[in-house]
């Protein structure tokens, strides 16, 4: 049982926060540590599809967060804007400013009795038995008990628990952008082109309107995604694509460049008294928008493990366990989507979209039951 156990979280991120929330509200003893100084506004739109909104829902957010309920995701040719093919959404898809969800969380976080503490940067995550070691950025150490690693891709624990790990760089870059409301549906329009892709849907009501575009090339770009870029790239990168998005991109001010790179899913997940979760377990790339949301699968799994398992060891494994060839299969089914994206022109470009418009017209619903076993899976049940 969690009630009265104390637990040490790793970053206040969406995967940190959840974990937190989760274990408070099952009576555990939580901390957050958080590398910044403010848990601000940072970050974009993300798309909360149905197996990491029932774990809102669990968590008593869905009613509090800010989300535009989606309709639907349309597939359309580049050049004309026409559409090859329209994904309606029955189950609830929702699209998420990043920093509405974080504060959401945080909120609720605090209200459960978690303690946040910012401006404290691990830079080693050792387990030593029933504890665990960490070194700050200011070379104090500290002394905890079961704690979980939420820092993302380059985290300290990862790289210690799986110091073999690899990652490479898949040659793509993607911008992300907001610009104001363009009186848009509440829909997800993916436009598709040869070695290039561009998402859009509203944020906030319609407020915002998200961008995140992919370019396929040679050229190396750091994975930091707070890296700004000059929106003229951006705008040169899809001058041909149709006047719809050329004009969404002449409103660009400010846009931001990161270089996608593919990470194996950690082989080992846990030591001792120190388990990963979200990005530090299992990073993707974003062509299934499913980060966020296998992030917030792992929060509720873990606390659920631990709240079952009186043996903190039995319970790390049961997750560990429950969650590894999940997160694989997803990790592999995004990198795919990328090459569906990216057909340049000839016959297979002509036969794939042709399918797929033949698919809208007569089976519309056969493209969107190939990935049930991804949106359907509800780890709160």
């Amino acid at each position: 049982m969690l009630a009265g156990q104390t637990i040490t979280v790793i970053g206040g991120g969406i995967g940190g926060l959840a974990a937190a929330l989760a274990c408070a509200q099952r009576g555990a003893e939580v901390s957050v540590l958080e590398q910044a100084s403010e848990i601000a506004e940072v970050g974009a739109g993300l798309q909360i599809s149905p197996n990491g909104w029932v774990v809102l829902e669990a968590l008593g957010l869905a009613e509090a967060l800010i989300s535009v309920r989606g309709e639907a995701v349309r597939l359309r040719d580049f050049r004309r804007g026409g559409e090859v093919f329209a994904m309606p959404l029955t189950a609830p898809f929702h699209f998420v400013h990043r920093a509405d969800l974080i504060e959401c969380l945080r909120a609720a976080a605090i209200a459960a009795g978690v303690h946040i503490r910012l401006g404290v940067e691990v830079m080693e995550a050792t387990p030593d038995g029933a504890a665990v070691e960490l070194l700050l950025a200011d070379g104090s150490t500290e002394t905890h008990g079961l704690t979980i690693a939420a820092d993302g891709l380059h985290s300290p624990a990862r790289r210690m628990l799986n110091p073999k790990s690899q990652q490479f760089f898949t040659g793509q870059v993607a911008w992300r952008a907001l610009v104001p409301g363009k009186d848009l549906p509440p829909e997800a329009h993916v436009f598709m082109g040869p070695g290039r892709h561009l998402v859009r849907y509203p944020l906030r009501g319609g407020e915002v309107t998200n961008i995140v575009a992919v370019e396929e090339r040679d050229a190396w770009a750091a994975e930091d995604w707070n890296h700004a870029d000059d929106p003229k790239n951006l705008r040169a990168a899809f001058t041909d694509f149709c006047p719809e998005i050329r004009d969404l991109l002449a409103d660009i001010q400010v846009t931001h460049l990161w270089g996608l790179f593919r990470h194996p899913v950690a082989s080992t997940w846990h030591q001792g008294s120190l388990a990963l979760l979200g990005d530090a377990a299992h990073p993707t790339l974003p062509f299934l928008a499913q980060g966020a949301n296998m992030a917030l699968e792992d929060a509720w799994v873990l606390a659920r493990c631990l709240n079952d398992h009186p043996d903190p060891a039995d319970a790390l494994h049961n997750y560990a366990a429950l969650r590894k060839s999940r997160t694989a299969r997803i990790v592999n089914a995004a990198s795919d989507n990328a090459t569906n994206y990216h057909l340049r022109p000839g016959p297979y470009r002509f036969a794939a979209h042709t399918a797929l418009r033949a698919a809208a017209r007569f089976a519309p619903h056969a493209v969107t039951n190939r990935f049930n076993w991804l949106y359907r899976h509800d780890v709160t049940r």
